[in-house]
């Protein structure tokens, strides 16, 4: 069993730990913890627990595989390890469409998500369309500049759009919408995300070890994958499909999939073939702490993108100034 298998045994452990203690965790009918008697002896807290509880914990860990994955497969394929779905048009591009759905189309779940997934990969094929255009640097750099040029048009538009909702119905769904949040997930919105996220995921850890290929440079990759445009291009849409049907549903959860890959390959190296497993495991490992502490903390519900934004940004930090860190590639 190589190293890498060997410690992601514990991050599994860990993992499976803070799913099941996450069912334990909340405010009613006591805060912080609910206790073993009270779902024996309450009907109410058993329906909170498997009606709203349990979906929400489900949507947290399976959204951060999602982005965790999608931002390995960002950060290989771009080799660059500051890349995720933030820069390249697509989480903008979400935001700006569900910001349209709610705003213009009239606030139905269809249109925002609709909306949302046509944006994203607006978004992506924005970017990848002005790419081709610049005339300076490699395609890396032509891409990513590209990405923050279209992620910064989209957010201007989502500005206006908030200048223009309604103040007192429209611009608070909004502003809850873009701040991040897991409050009313039900069972049909799990099923309706799985439909979609988890064959993505499968072709992502099936593909996982293609990535290793895909990260090298145009020359090499060209020499020894025989249709690597192609693969590239699957990986992408799946990445780009899997994040846009999370964000319909969480909104804009920033830095899980800036932060999480840089974890992974920290924790046992940048072999895409581990490195990804132990980054799915970590990513829902991540917004599920996140999103217990949004629920716990206080009365009223912290949304999740401050937190994980709060502390991604802590933990990049301290990556930064870890004598011992450098920012791989791939």
């Amino acid at each position: 069993m190589g190293s890498g298998k060997i410690k992601m045994l514990p991050v599994l452990v860990i993992t499976m730990i803070l799913l099941l203690g996450s069912v334990f965790l909340g405010r009613y009918p006591s805060p912080f913890v609910t206790r073993l008697s009270d779902m024996m002896g309450d009907s109410l807290v058993r329906q909170v627990i498997l009606d709203i509880r349990i979906p929400r914990i489900i949507m947290a860990f399976m959204a951060g595989m999602v982005l965790a994955a999608s931002g390995t497969v960002f950060q290989m394929i771009f080799r660059n390890p500051l890349v995720d779905a933030g820069f390249l048009g697509v989480s903008g591009g979400a935001a700006f469409g569900a910001s349209l759905g709610i705003v213009i189309l009239g606030g139905g779940i269809p249109a925002i998500q609709g909306a949302a997934a046509l944006f994203a990969f607006s978004g992506l094929g924005l970017s990848w369309f002005i790419a081709t255009r610049i005339k300076f640097g490699d395609w890396v750099l032509r891409l990513l500049l590209s990405g923050i040029a279209v992620s910064a048009m989209f957010a201007s538009g989502t500005g206006l759009l908030k200048y223009l909702a309604d103040p007192l119905r429209e611009l608070p769904e909004l502003t809850f919408w873009l701040l991040g949040g897991l409050w009313g997930i039900t069972w049909p919105d799990i099923l309706q995300v799985a439909a979609v996220c988890l064959p993505c995921l499968l072709v992502i850890y099936l593909f996982r070890w293609r990535l290793n290929l895909l990260s090298m440079q145009d020359e090499t990759i060209f020499s020894l994958v025989a249709h690597a445009s192609l693969e590239r291009l699957l990986l992408l849409l799946t990445a780009v499909l899997a994040t846009s049907a999370v964000v319909c549903k969480t909104g804009q959860v920033g830095w899980v999939g800036l932060i999480v890959p840089h974890m992974a390959r920290r924790l046992c190296g940048s072999d895409a073939q581990t490195a990804l497993p132990v980054s799915l495991l970590l990513g829902g490992f991540f917004l599920l702490f996140c999103d217990d502490m949004s629920r716990t903390l206080l009365s009223g519900e912290i949304p999740l993108g401050i937190l994980t934004s709060f502390i991604g940004a802590g933990l990049f930090l301290a990556l930064l100034m870890n004598r011992r860190f450098a920012l791989k590639r791939g």
